[in-house]
């Protein structure tokens, strides 16, 4: 086992290059503190952490200094049993030098596939010289429980698949100041292949056929590895359906009541408490996210109906039916991701005569954003329809200007002493 190790750690000293894209992640290395990085599986995580790697030994750390350990690597079952210091065992006994005089640079991939892992990451920061930077595919890693568990010798980063502008970056898609009338349509041919493909890294430049079926891969990893497997889940064929019912909703309200008798009416057997528990774990590997009606009583906003979104919107399509999931609704998610990167307090709004707006974002302490999702508003019905509800909402929530996003329309609406930006889905995607 010490030898399988002593193996892995120095293949990986050797493999320390820098790849892929430059992230648009502000991550802090804070002193004394574990850098966790977290987010669905494929997003980027172990690229990021080698680039961090990539970076220590251009600012001079040598690579016999680092460590990096991903615990997906089936050779490495025996840790569950074994427990995680024979990791330091094996380090120690390749480099006894270093020993309490260099410090070393741990890099731990999916650590939470390891039990009590967070109870060894707290006691080597605290009787090791070293830096620790862990990923992980499991929201849980930000509880209260883990904070307690490591007392506070961590601090957590989420990580999304490619946002519009790392995307652009990736194809190598200039959008530096001035935004020349070329440069805009090479933003725009970009954004189509963005909407067909998605922001998971891999699936830039692959064809439709392919795009599927990573996608679908995705999904049967996400389901059966970070849920069934981790969670012991009774009933995997009622969590499959489950799943593949949201995602055939995304964009849509939902509600337990009707997902349970939608499971019943399949001839599943299982506890109506187990529906939201499987959408809880679902939400915590980071592949759905449930957005809550906007209210000042929290009762009452959990008491309602809420909305389901996907990680990415291009994998709704790749995983639903498509019987159910229209364009609107897929554009309704695009924008869901991006306003998710910035911040986690997102919700729809329904005025006090029951109009509903698909967003209000609190972005810090004090601002507000009212946004709408419309694809197209060239039919005349449809526009007073969105223009109403968002000027009904701007003016119960006293905001001066609010935002409906569009496929690709442009306008400004100045009404009842308050302003609509009409924008295209690639403009808002740069400028937020």
């Amino acid at each position: 086992m010490i030898e399988i190790l002593k193996e892995i750690i120095l293949d990986s000293q050797a493999l320390v290059e820098d790849t892929g894209v430059p992230r648009h992640l502000n991550v802090e290395r804070i002193k004394g503190k574990a850098t966790v990085c977290i987010g669905v599986r494929r997003s980027g995580k172990s690229t990021f952490m080698r680039q961090i790697m990539a970076q220590l030994i251009a600012d001079g750390i040598a690579a016999g200094s680092i460590v990096s350990i991903n615990f997906f690597d089936d050779r490495l079952h025996f840790l569950k049993e074994k427990g995680l210091a024979l990791i330091l065992e094996a380090y120690y006994q390749l480099y006894p030098e270093k020993k309490n005089k260099e410090t070393v640079y741990f890099f731990f991939d999916e650590i939470q596939a390891v039990p009590d892992w967070e109870l060894f990451i707290e006691r080597l920061m605290r009787t090791e010289m070293c830096e620790v930077h862990i990923t992980g595919s499991s929201a849980r890693m930000l509880s209260r429980d883990i904070a307690t568990q490591m007392r506070g010798r961590s601090v957590s980063w989420e990580m999304f698949p490619f946002s519009f502008r790392e995307f652009l970056d990736a194809s190598g898609v200039d959008v530096r100041e001035p935004l020349t009338s070329k440069k805009r349509i090479h933003i725009q041919n970009s954004f189509e292949d963005y909407w067909r493909n998605g922001g998971f890294p891999e699936l830039i430049g692959v064809s439709d056929a392919l795009k599927v079926k990573i996608h679908q891969e995705y999904f049967q990893s996400i389901l059966y590895r970070d849920l069934v497997e981790r969670h012991d889940i009774a009933h995997p064929k009622a969590l499959r359906d489950l799943a593949l019912q949201l995602i055939d909703n995304a964009g849509s309200l939902y509600s337990i009541n009707r997902l349970y008798g939608f499971l019943k009416s399949l001839g599943h057997k299982l506890q109506k408490s187990a529906v939201g528990q499987y959408i809880e774990w679902l939400e915590d590997s980071y592949f759905l996210f449930s957005v809550r009606l906007f209210d000042a009583s929290r009762s009452r906003s959990n008491v309602n109906p809420k909305k389901i979104y996907c990680i990415d919107h291009a994998m709704v399509t790749s995983i639903s039916s498509g019987i159910l999931v229209n364009s609107g609704h897929l554009l309704e998610n695009l924008v869901f991701s991006a306003l998710r990167r910035k911040t986690a307090d997102i919700f729809y709004y329904r005025t006090a005569t029951g109009k509903e707006v698909d967003f209000i974002v609190l972005i810090g302490r004090t601002e507000k954003q009212l946004l709408q999702v419309c694809e197209t508003m060239l039919e005349e019905k449809t526009r007073k329809r969105e223009i109403a509800a968002l000027l009904e909402a701007m003016s119960e929530q006293r905001l001066p200007e609010g935002r409906i996003i569009t496929r690709n329309q442009s306008e400004t609406i100045e009404i009842q002493g308050r302003i609509i930006r009409v924008v295209p889905a690639w403009q808002f995607l740069l400028e937020f």
